[in-house]
Parts: C-alpha cells; sequence; structure tokens
C-alpha cells in the first residue's frame, strides 16, 4: 500500500483523474437544456447513440485487434476481437431478454413509461461507458507511470473524448428525472471508473493482465455500446424526433467523437 503514495504513483493518478473528470464536463453541458423538449431530448439521444456506435467501431475494435496481435498472429488477433465483438452483443441481448422492461404494461404514452424508458437507457449507458472507463484508466495510468512525456498527451486526448461519453449519460438520466444533480452525479460516478480501474489495476490486477484479456475486454464492450446504441438509443432517439432531429444527432455525435480521435492521435 506504501507504494500507493510513491511520486510517480500519485503524478500518474492525477492525471488519470483530470482526464476522467471531463466526462463531467459533457453532464455540465446537457444540463444547460430543457428537459420537457422532445426534439431536444431526439438529439441528444441520437447524438449518443453515434458517439458510440464510432467510437466502438473505430477506435475500442481496433484496441481489441491490437491487443490481440501482441499474443497471436494478425488473423487469429482479428478473429479473436471480432469474438468478443458479437460475445459482447449476445450478452447484451441475452440479459435484455432476461432483465424484465420496467415499462411493461403501460400505456406507451404515459409519462411513466416515458420516464421509465428514459431510466433504463440511462442506467445501460452508464453502465457500458463505465466498463469502457475502467481499462482506459488502466491504459492511462500506466503509460504516464512508464512516461510522463507520452502519458500526459495521452489522458488529454481521453480526456476531450470522455466529453461527449458524458453527453450520452447525462442525456438520459436528466431527461428521466428532470434533475440536474441526478445527471451530473450519474456521470461523475462512471468518471470514477477511470481512476478506480487505476488503482484497482495498480495494486491487484497488474500481475495477470495480459494483451489478450485487454483484447477480450475491448472486443466485448465494443459489442455492448453497439448493441445498447442501436437497441435503445437510437429507436428512443427516433421515438421523441419530430424532424431530422435523430439523423442531425447522429452524424454531430460521429462528428464529435471523431474529432475528439483526431485529437488523440
Amino acid at each position: 500500500m506504501a507504494e500507493l503514495f510513491n511520486p510517480a504513483v500519485l503524478t500518474a493518478l492525477a492525471v488519470c483523474t483530470m482526464a476522467a473528470a471531463a466526462t463531467i464536463v459533457g453532464s455540465l453541458i446537457v444540463v444547460r437544456g430543457n428537459p420537457s423538449s422532445p426534439r431536444l431530448l431526439a438529439f441528444g439521444l441520437a447524438f449518443s447513440g453515434g458517439a458510440m456506435v464510432y467510437v466502438s467501431l473505430v477506435e475500442i475494435f481496433n484496441k481489441s485487434i491490437s491487443s490481440f496481435g501482441e499474443a497471436f498472429s494478425p488473423n487469429a488477433a482479428y478473429s479473436a476481437a471480432t469474438l468478443s465483438f458479437f460475445a459482447g452483443i449476445t450478452m447484451l441481448g441475452v440479459i435484455d431478454r432476461l432483465i424484465p422492461n420496467p415499462h411493461a404494461g403501460l400505456d406507451p404514452k404515459h409519462p411513466d413509461a416515458e420516464q421509465a424508458r428514459m431510466r433504463r437507457v440511462g442506467l445501460l449507458t452508464a453502465a457500458a461507458i463505465t466498463a469502457h472507463n475502467f481499462p482506459e484508466g488502466l491504459a492511462t495510468f500506466f503509460a504516464t507511470l512508464d512516461n510522463p512525456s507520452v502519458g500526459a498527451p495521452l489522458a488529454f486526448a481521453i480526456g476531450i473524448h470522455n466529453i461527449p461519453e458524458g453527453v450520452s449519460i447525462a442525456v438520459p438520466v436528466f431527461y428521466a428525472t428532470g434533475s440536474k444533480k441526478q445527471a451530473i452525479g450519474a456521470t461523475s460516478i462512471s468518471a470514477l471508473a477511470e481512476p478506480a480501474g487505476a488503482i484497482i489495476g495498480y495494486l491487484i490486477l497488474a500481475p495477470f493482465l495480459s494483451p489478450a484479456i485487454f483484447g477480450a475486454v475491448f472486443g466485448v464492450i465494443a459489442g455492448v455500446m453497439v448493441f445498447l446504441a442501436l437497441d435503445e438509443l437510437m429507436p428512443e432517439a427516433k421515438r421523441y424526433s419530430v424532424g431530422h432531429e435523430a439523423a442531425y444527432g447522429m452524424v454531430i455525435g460521429m462528428g464529435a467523437m471523431a474529432l475528439s480521435l483526431v485529437l488523440f492521435k
């Protein structure tokens, strides 16, 4: 435990925490909106869905391939990443079947059903992004611990693309509850996954981590996030859309995530 208070470890943890805190910035953007506006809700949900699909297919899936590539041949690495991706989709599909729908039996247009749908979307989105933040925190922490000149730019880039992730979490929570505190609180909990992942990884998991494990984790998370975006976020966005808010939100969400990844490079 004493090693946790080593200056190099504390520096790496601070850098990781600052990157994670950017997630909360996304929620602050959301809570400035009007929780009673269906068109703004449609745009926000589609923005979230677009951002999640883009980062999953362009970034997280490629992380899975590169991680597996450290343990297997290129063809085997791609196959393993693909299997992990569809395992994530299958896993969330099974969970979706097993967990009772919280608004079953209610009139679809009833306010309670509307709020139940948004609570469900918010919970699933927060869980998926929190799971993604855990290994991301590990990566930032260990990169900074190994070489701060590499870790700091990495943390900055991760912080930038944490902003649209914060939006993804805050939108359904804010519109389900109308509470700014709950929206910011849900985003804050997800943000804590990054430094938590760093600490747990450093103290407990480090000896057991391997490229293959990272590859499987990233592949499953990519599949989970794509399924969530297509099954929950985009249908809800279309439900509340009056015009082209869903299409515009999806494209702008993809663009925002793409810009963050360009800065990441």
